[in-house]
């Protein structure tokens, strides 16, 4: 992924209004990120327990989206899998996030969920950058690339429900 800038994050978020987007607390540590091994920029608000965000690169541009996910403990023997990413965590290393439609639709109050890595580092855990604390990732024939776009895929399937 290309770094981003402040204004390129901000200017991407097609479920929320542009005062909305003024308003979120971006990641502070912009210029710190491992951009190369980023497929996605994603980052949980640290004012708002419930809420997390995350910009994708797509063919037609940037696209920014705000999810939301229950505050609601699991019990630490409690394990589920990432539908991106395929990494199993415990407790409550996975969430269900919802994100309210692009459009009219979400303005009616329809959204789409995706269970993901509670801490967005997707990208992270697929290249081995990133070790799980109680989770594991299965051993599989595929390749990191082949993982990489695999998880890749499976982002843009969600993407693509906001706007459906």
């Amino acid at each position: 992924m290309k770094p981003l800038t402040e204004q390129d994050i901000r200017a991407s978020f097609v479920n929320c209004s542009k005062g909305e987007a003024k308003r979120i607390s971006l990641p502070r540590d912009l210029d710190r990120r491992p951009w190369d091994d980023l497929d996605f920029l994603g980052w949980r608000d640290p004012g708002a327990p419930d809420r997390s965000y995350l910009v994708a690169e797509r063919a037609d541009g940037l696209v920014g989206v705000t999810l939301r996910f229950p505050s609601a403990q699991r019990g630490f023997l409690h394990r589920s899998m990432c539908s991106l990413c395929l990494t199993t965590h415990r407790g409550n290393g996975v969430s269900l996030m919802t994100a309210r439609k692009a459009g009219a639709a979400g303005r009616e109050g329809n959204s789409v969920g995706v269970y993901m890595c509670a801490d967005l580092a997707c990208s992270l855990y697929v290249r081995g950058k990133k070790a799980l604390d109680s989770g594991s990732r299965f051993e599989e024939s595929l390749t990191t690339e082949e993982q990489i776009a695999r998880t890749v895929g499976n982002l843009s399937a969600f993407l693509k429900k906001l706007y459906g």
